[in-house]
C-alpha cells in the first residue's frame, strides 16, 4: 500500500470494547471521549427547542393575527417545504462520511472547497450569533411585559419591579446572555443535560396550553400599549371555540406592530415566523459531540421537523378558533393570559428562549472553532483554537458571546428577525448547492446511506431559499450575497491550500468528458481551425520567453508543454514524473499561462517526442502543431563535419553511454533533431522552429507606446527559389499563424509586413496585385513589400559540376531526392537580404518558410545547416512548415 494512502490514518481495527459500543474511529481529529451525545439528547432535543423557542410562545399569535389562518398555513407549508428540501440535503451529506465539529460549515467546506465553505461558514456563524441575540431579546420582551414599569407606574403592583427603557432592557439581555455563556463554557455535556430539563418543561407547558383552549371560558384581556402617540387601553377577547371567531381570523388583516411601530406585510411576518424553522441545524452543529453523527443527524432532524410542523399547524388552528384579532395583534404573550396557570407559560418562554439562545451560541462557537482549526483565515482566528481539557472550545464560546452582546444593541426582536432569516436561508441554499454539486458530479465516493433525495429536491430547496431571501428584504439580501462573494474572493486568493478536494474539479471533469465525446473530429471544418500547440521544452527555465510567446500563439486553442526525461523506468524505484509534474504546474502558475503539462520517460529524445505526439490530447482536443526551440548544440562547421562522419544507414544517429542503454542530453544529435521534425510531419503535425527567443522580451514588445511594432512574413520557400509560389498549403499556413498572433490582444497594434520576392523581368505589378487580392479574400490586413532579388537568385543558378566530394561538401548542399543544388553563397545572400529589409525598423518577430526535411536521412545535417544559415542573426524567428489547410474564404 502506498504510504500516502488515507487508509493508513484510519484505524481499521477496533478494540473489543469499542466494537460492542459501536464507537467511531478516533482518527477523526477529536478525542473519542468528547463524543458523548445520543440521537435524542444531541439532535432531537436541541432541534425541537430551537424551532419552538420564540415563535411558539411569543409570535404564533402575531402571525395568525396579522396574516390570518389561510396565509399562516401557507407560510408554514412554504417554510417547511424549504427546510424539508434542505434537511434532505443535510441528511445525504451527513451520511456520506465521518463528520467532525462544525456542522453545516464542515459539510459545505468539504463538499465545495475552502473558499465556498469558508464564506458560507462565516454567514452561518453570523446567523447563529444573530439568532442567539434574537432569542434573548424575545425573553427580555416577555420580562418587560410581565414585570416592567414606567416612571409613573412605580408602586402600582408588586409584580412590576423592573425599570423599563432601552438601556435597562439592554442590561437585562446582557445578564441573560451571561447565564447562557456560563452554561456553554462548562461544555456540551452540561448543555445537553440542561436542554433535556428544559425540553421536559416546554412539553409540559405546551400540554397545558392546549388544555387551556378547552378548559378556559370566554375571557376579556386588558391590554395596554404605548407608542409615539401615547398610551392606549384595549380589550382583547378569548372567545373559546366559535365559528364566528374562526371566520374573522381566516383572511389576512395586516396592521401596525406595536413593538416596532411598522406596518406589517406578508414578507415581514414571514421573516419573523421563519425563525421558528431555523433550528434545523441545531443537531448538525453538535456533530463534533455526537457519538455517531451520520446516524443521529438524519433521524433526529427529521423527527424534530415533523413534530414541530404538526404542533404549529394545530396551534394556529385552535388560536384562529378562539382568539379575536385585537388580542392577537396587541398582546404577543396572550398564551400566558389565557392559560390555566399563567406563570407556567412564563416559565416555558424563559426556558425555551434561553435554550434556543444557548443552542445558537454553542453552535456559533463550534463553527468558529472548526474554521480556526482549518486555518482558513490564517492567524486571525488563532485564539479560537484553544480548548479545555475536556475538548470544549472555550475561547470560541467567548468570542461568539462577545459578538452576540454587540447584536443586543438592536433592541427589538422584530428588528433583527429579517437579518437572521436571510442568513439562515443563505446557508440552507448553500447546503442544497453542496448536495446538488455532489450528485451532479457523479463522484463514485458520493454514496450516502440516506437515499431519500434527488437532484431536483436540491434545486427546489435552493430556489425556495433564494426566492424568499429577496422577497423578505431585497437590500439585505443583496448586501449579504455581496458580502459572501467578497469573502469567497478573499479566501480564494489569501487562504492556504487544503487537501479536502474541490467539487468544482469533479463537475468540470464530468462536463468536459461529456463535451469531449461530442467533439467529433469527423466534423472538423477549416473555418473553425485554431492552433493546438505541443511545445517541446528541454529546460523550462531557459525557455520561459518561448513558453509565454507560444501561449499567445495558441489563440484560445489547446496548449501542451511537453518534456522528455531521459530515464528508464526499469531501473528506477518509482516514476519520477509524478514529482516533476508539480514543479511544471508551478511554472505554469508563475507564468500565468493556460497550458497543460505532459511528461514522458524515454531512452532517447526522438522516441520520447514520438510518445508525446501519440499521447498528447484526447479525442478532438489533440495538438496539430509542434513547436521546438532551434538546435544550438553544434556550429555550422560541426554540422558539415558530422555529416561527413555519418556512414549512411550503418552508424547510429546518436552516441551511446558506456552502458549502451541510455542517451544523454549532451549527445542529442542534429540528425535526431531533424528526425523529430520529419516524424512530426509524417504524423500530419505542423512544425514550428523557434530561434533566438532567448532574446525575446514580450513585456517590452507589447508595452511600446508611440513606436511601431512589426511582424514580418516571408511566405516563399527561400531554399527552393525555382519553385517560387505564394499559394500553397505551407505558405497559407504561414500567413494564418502570423494573422493569429496579430489577433491576440497584446499584439493587436502590431502591423503585418508581407515580403514578395520577385525577379525584375517577371511582372512585378501583376504578382503584387494577385497577392493583394489573396490577402483581401483571406481578410488579412498586411502591407506588401516587394523585394527584387535578382542578384541573390543568380547565385542559385550555378551550373558548375563539382566532382571532388570534399569540395562539394564545402561549397554545396545537395538534396539527392530532387537534385537541387544550393550554394553557401546563395544562403548567405538570402540571409543578408532578410536582414537588410527595413533594418531601421526591425520586426518583433519574423515568420519564415520551413521546407520539408529530405527523404534521404543521410543528409539531415545538411538540411539543418541550410536552415541555420538562412535564419542566422535574424532575431526572434519562427521557421514554419504547415501541412494543414487552415484558410477559408467562405462564411
Amino acid at each position: 500500500m502506498d504510504e500516502r494512502s488515507p487508509l493508513v490514518t484510519y484505524k481499521l481495527s477496533l478494540s473489543t470494547e469499542e466494537r460492542g459500543r459501536n464507537v467511531p474511529s478516533r482518527g477523526s481529529g477529536q478525542r473519542a471521549g468528547t463524543r458523548k451525545l445520543s440521537t435524542f439528547l444531541g439532535v432531537v432535543v436541541p432541534t425541537l427547542l430551537a424551532m419552538f423557542s420564540v415563535v411558539l410562545f411569543l409570535r404564533i399569535g402575531f402571525v395568525v393575527g396579522q396574516s390570518g389562518l389561510y396565509e399562516t398555513v401557507g407560510m408554514l407549508i412554504l417554510s417547511y417545504f424549504i427546510i424539508s428540501m434542505t434537511v434532505l440535503s443535510v441528511c445525504a451529506i451527513s451520511t456520506n462520511g465521518a463528520l467532525d465539529a462544525g456542522g453545516a460549515y464542515y459539510m459545505i467546506s468539504r463538499a465545495l472547497g475552502p473558499e465556498f465553505g469558508g464564506s458560507i461558514g462565516i454567514m452561518f456563524f453570523l446567523a447563529n450569533v444573530c439568532g442567539s441575540a434574537l432569542y434573548i431579546l424575545g425573553l427580555v420582551e416577555t420580562m418587560v411585559a410581565l414585570f416592567g414599569i414606567s416612571a409613573g407606574d412605580v408602586g402600582k403592583s408588586g409584580l412590576h419591579v423592573l425599570p423599563q427603557s432601552y438601556w435597562y432592557e439592554f442590561l437585562y439581555g446582557t445578564i441573560l446572555l451571561f447565564l447562557c455563556l456560563l452554561v456553554c463554557l462548562v461544555g456540551a455535556s452540561i448543555y445537553a443535560k440542561a436542554t433535556f430539563l428544559i425540553f421536559i418543561i416546554v412539553i409540559v407547558v405546551l400540554i397545558t396550553v392546549f388544555i387551556s383552549f378547552f378548559a378556559v371560558k370566554e375571557k376579556v384581556v386588558s391590554i395596554v400599549t404605548t407608542d409615539s402617540n401615547g398610551t392606549h387601553y384595549l380589550n382583547g377577547t378569548f372567545t373559546g371555540f366559535k365559528l364566528s371567531t374562526l371566520k374573522d381570523n381566516v383572511y389576512p388583516q395586516y396592521a401596525r406592530d406595536y413593538t416596532t411601530g411598522r406596518i406589517m406585510s406578508f414578507t415581514t411576518v414571514f421573516a419573523v415566523m421563519f425563525n421558528g424553522c431555523t433550528g434545523i441545524m441545531a443537531g448538525s452543529n453538535m456533530s463534533g459531540d455526537l457519538k455517531n453523527p451520520s446516524y443521529s443527524i438524519p433521524r433526529g432532524t427529521i423527527t424534530a421537523v415533523i413534530f414541530t410542523y404538526i404542533i404549529y399547524n394545530v396551534l394556529a388552528l385552535v388560536i384562529s378558533c378562539t382568539c379575536d384579532r385585537t388580542l392577537l395583534q396587541n398582546d404577543y404573550s396572550f398564551l400566558r393570559d389565557i392559560n390555566v396557570w399563567p406563570p407556567l407559560v412564563t416559565i416555558g418562554i424563559c426556558c425555551s428562549t434561553l435554550s434556543a439562545s444557548m443552542s445558537n451560541l454553542i453552535g456559533a462557537s463550534r463553527i468558529l472553532y472548526a474554521m480556526a482549526k482549518d486555518e482558513l483565515f490564517g492567524k486571525l482566528l488563532l485564539p479560537a483554537k484553544k480548548t479545555s481539557k475536556g475538548g470544549n472550545p472555550w475561547m470560541s464560546v467567548i468570542m461568539s458571546w462577545f459578538l452576540v452582546q454587540l447584536v443586543l444593541f438592536a433592541g427589538k426582536l422584530n428588528t433583527i428577525a429579517a437579518i437572521v432569516t436571510i442568513f439562515f436561508l443563505l446557508v440552507y441554499a448553500a447546503v442544497g448547492l453542496a448536495c446538488l454539486a455532489l450528485e451532479w458530479a457523479s463522484a463514485p465516493n458520493f454514496r450516502p446511506t440516506f437515499r431519500y433525495f434527488t437532484w431536483y429536491t436540491c434545486i427546489l430547496g435552493i430556489l425556495g431559499s433564494v426566492t424568499m431571501i429577496f422577497l423578505i428584504n431585497a437590500i439585505y439580501a443583496s448586501a449579504s450575497i455581496v458580502f459572501m462573494l467578497i469573502l469567497l474572493l478573499c479566501l480564494h486568493y489569501l487562504s492556504p491550500s487544503h487537501s479536502w478536494g474541490f467539487i468544482s474539479q469533479a463537475l468540470i471533469f464530468h462536463q468536459v468528458r461529456k463535451y469531449l465525446l461530442k467533439l467529433d473530429v469527423r466534423k472538423d471544418h477549416v473555418k473553425f481551425w485554431r492552433p493546438q500547440i505541443l511545445l517541446l521544452v528541454s529546460n523550462p527555465h531557459s525557455h520561459k520567453n518561448l513558453i509565454t510567446f507560444a501561449n499567445d500563439l495558441k489563440k484560445s486553442g489547446l496548449f501542451v508543454l511537453g518534456h522528455v526525461s531521459l530515464e528508464e523506468l526499469d531501473v528506477l524505484p518509482s516514476d519520477p514524473l509524478q514529482t516533476q509534474t508539480d514543479l511544471w504546474l508551478q511554472l505554469v502558475d508563475e507564468l500565468n499561462i493556460k497550458a497543460f503539462v505532459n511528461l514522458t520517460l524515454s531512452d532517447s529524445v526522438r522516441y520520447g517526442a514520438q510518445q508525446l505526439l501519440f499521447i498528447s490530447g484526447l479525442g478532438g482536443m489533440r495538438p496539430n502543431t509542434v513547436i521546438m526551440g532551434f538546435y544550438t548544440r553544434s556550429s555550422s562547421e560541426e554540422l558539415l563535419r558530422n555529416e561527413l562522419e555519418v556512414d549512411q544507414g550503418r552508424s547510429p544517429p546518436f552516441k551511446q553511454t558506456s552502458a549502451g542503454r541510455k542517451q544523454t542530453t549532451e549527445n542529442f544529435s542534429p540528425w535526431e533533431y531533424v528526425a523529430i521534425i520529419s516524424d512530426s510531419i509524417k504524423m500530419s503535425k505542423n512544425v514550428v522552429l523557434a530561434r533566438y527567443f532567448s532574446e525575446f522580451d514580450r513585456t517590452r514588445v507589447c508595452s511600446l507606446k508611440g513606436k511601431e511594432t512589426y511582424i514580418d512574413v516571408w511566405p516563399l520557400n527561400l531554399l527552393r527559389p525555382d519553385s517560387a509560389t505564394y499559394v500553397n498549403t505551407c505558405s497559407l499556413f504561414l500567413l494564418q499563424m502570423a494573422c493569429v498572433l496579430n489577433m491576440v490582444r497584446s499584439w493587436k497594434k502590431a502591423k503585418l509586413r508581407l515580403y514578395l520576392c520577385v525577379e525584375s523581368d517577371s511582372g512585378l505589378h501583376g504578382q503584387e496585385m494577385k497577392l493583394k487580392q489573396l490577402l483581401k479574400d483571406l481578410r488579412i490586413k498586411a502591407s506588401i513589400h516587394t523585394v527584387v532579388w535578382d542578384p541573390v537568385v543568380a547565385l542559385h543558378w550555378h551550373k558548375q559540376v563539382v566532382e571532388n566530394s570534399e569540395t562539394a561538401a564545402e561549397s554545396y548542399l545537395n538534396f539527392p531526392n530532387n537534385s537541387i543544388r544550393v550554394s553557401s553563397g546563395y544562403l548567405e545572400a538570402v540571409n543578408q537580404m532578410i536582414l537588410g529589409q527595413n533594418s531601421n525598423l526591425p520586426p518583433a518577430v519574423r515568420f519564415l518558410y520551413l521546407p520539408r526535411p529530405p527523404a534521404d536521412t543521410s543528409v539531415y545535417n545538411r538540411f539543418l545547416y541550410q536552415v541555420e544559415m538562412i535564419s542566422r542573426n535574424l532575431g526572434p524567428t519562427l521557421l514554419i512548415h504547415g501541412v494543414t489547410p487552415v484558410t477559408s474564404t467562405e462564411l
